[in-house]
Parts: C-alpha cells; structure tokens; sequence
C-alpha cells in the first residue's frame, strides 16, 4: 500500500509541499531570483510594507469587492437554475450540458471573447444602441470595469455549481417533498423547509471552493483589463504576479500570497463552522 502511494506522495511534496514552504521562507527575505548571492534577512518587513502600499490596498479592496459581488450572486444563481432542473423541462440533458460548457472552455478564451463583447463596436453596446441606449468603454471606465468582470465570471461560473446543486438534490428524500406537500406547503415552504437545510452542506461546498477560486482571480483582469483603468481592477493575484516576474521581489509576493492564503482560511473556517451542525452522520454533530 505505501508503494502505491509513492508516487502520488512524491508529486505531491514537490508541486506543493516544497513550494508552499519555499515560499513562506522567502516571505521573510529580500530574494531576487537573478541576484541571489544578495539575499537578505527581512524578517516582517514585507509584511509590514503592505500597509502602507495603496496599490496593495487597492487590490485588497478591488478582490473583496469581487469576492463580495459574485460568490452569493453564483450560489443564488445556481441554486436557482437547479431548481428549475428539477421541472419537467424539454430537453433537459441538452440544457445541463449547456450549462456546464462554460466550466470546461479555457478561460483565456471566455475573457477574450467578453474583452470583445464589451468593446465599444461589441455586441453589448450595439444591443442597447436597438433601445437607443448610448454605448459606453465597459472596460475603460473605472466605474464599470470591475462589475463588467463580475458579471462574465458569474456567466461563467454559474453553470459548474448548478450542476453540484442538481447533483445534490438526488441526495434528498423524495418523501420529505411528498411529506411537505401533504402538509400543504407551497414552493417557498418547501425550497425554505426542506431544500435548504438538506442543502446546507452542500451549499457550504459551493461557497467555500468559490470563495479560494475568487479570492485568486487573475486571469479573467490579467487578459481584459491589466488592472486597468487607473487601478480599478487591480486585485492581490495580478499584483502578486507583477511583484514576483516584473519586480522580481519574491518575498514581497510571497508575503501577498500568504494574505490571498489567510483571508482564504478565514472564509473557509467560518463557512464550515457555520454549517457544522449539519455535519456528521444524520446530520447531526
């Protein structure tokens, strides 16, 4: 049995273990890759920098803002797009599948076409031009740019988590929703009383692994905007990745990488506490 795990056991030190101390040591150093006979001792010096960085309490605000706005706008979308999996829809698998397309196309690609999209000659604007609405630089304006990034990762993200939520509901007892209805409970009776509580573990799944993946949003800024305009995108990951291969300041970037690690944890330990009393066999603690 220990030689069957070897191999996952090796990859695992070396991709991940190696690096997450690697990187925790250099959170403490003034490290240049291209200058390493110059390393130095910084002890929390890096850390103490990032309070008196605007940029990184920029992306500090501009990711919270981000992690604020879309990870209960998804869930709730979500949940609601399962709920209506659960009619009888024509079409149904095609729909699922339509859904979940987005989570399996690059999102290198998503960003881009979005990028287009929301030009001022995009599909956006010559939409609202039928209604005779102005067009406007979704993305040039630091008013809307980083909601115009929301929505696209909402659009995109929604779909995934549908499909856990309908997943989830064949774990529920058919005669709970055959119980409730004898008791005369309408559709929010039952989507509050039954469908929830036996969601919440599940739910809790939802909002914890969005949570780590907004909290390390970089691709969808790095390829639309560049942080662009006047700092309106900027978050922790692009500032991470500009401080580490642009500055070559890797134990600045590292001490950012472990601000992305702890805010990340705290969400996540405060997600599973709160729905702790459904844990357990019987969903009981």
């Amino acid at each position: 049995m220990v030689t069957l795990l070897l191999p996952w056991a090796v990859v695992y030190a070396v991709f991940f273990l190696f690096p997450f101390v690697f990187s925790f040591v250099l959170a403490f150093l003034n490290y240049n890759p291209l200058n390493v006979q110059n390393t130095t001792w910084a002890g929390f010096e890096n850390f103490a920098r990032l309070f008196d960085d605007e940029r990184f309490l920029r992306s500090l605000r501009n990711t919270l803002l981000f992690v604020m706005g879309t990870v209960p706008m998804t869930t709730v979308a979500a949940l609601g797009l399962a709920v209506l999996l659960r009619g009888r829809l024509p079409g149904k698998s095609i729909l699922k599948a339509g859904f979940f397309l987005p989570s399996i196309i690059s999102m290198v690609v998503i960003s881009l076409v979005f990028k287009l999209f929301y030009s001022p000659a995009g599909g956006l604007n010559n939409a609202l031009s039928l209604f005779g609405v102005g067009g406007h630089g979704w993305l040039t304006d630091p008013a809307t740019a980083l909601g115009a990034i929301m929505i696209m990762d909402v659009w995109a993200a929604v779909g995934y988590y549908a499909i856990i939520f309908d997943a989830a509901f064949a774990g529920i007892p058919r005669e709970m929703y055959e119980a409730a209805e004898l008791e005369g409970a309408g559709f929010k009776d039952t989507l509050r009383y039954v469908t929830i509580p036996m969601l919440r573990p599940v739910i809790a799944f939802v909002l914890v692994i969005n949570t780590i993946r907004s909290f390390q949003i970089f691709i969808e800024v790095f390829v639309m905007t560049q942080g662009g305009p006047l700092g309106a995108t900027d978050t922790l990951v692009l500032y991470l990745y500009e401080s580490a291969f642009r500055g070559l300041d890797y134990g600045y970037a590292s001490a950012i990488a472990y601000v992305v690690f702890i805010l990340s944890g705290i969400f996540s330990i405060v997600v599973v506490r709160r729905f702790r009393p459904q844990f357990g066999s019987g969903g009981v603690a």
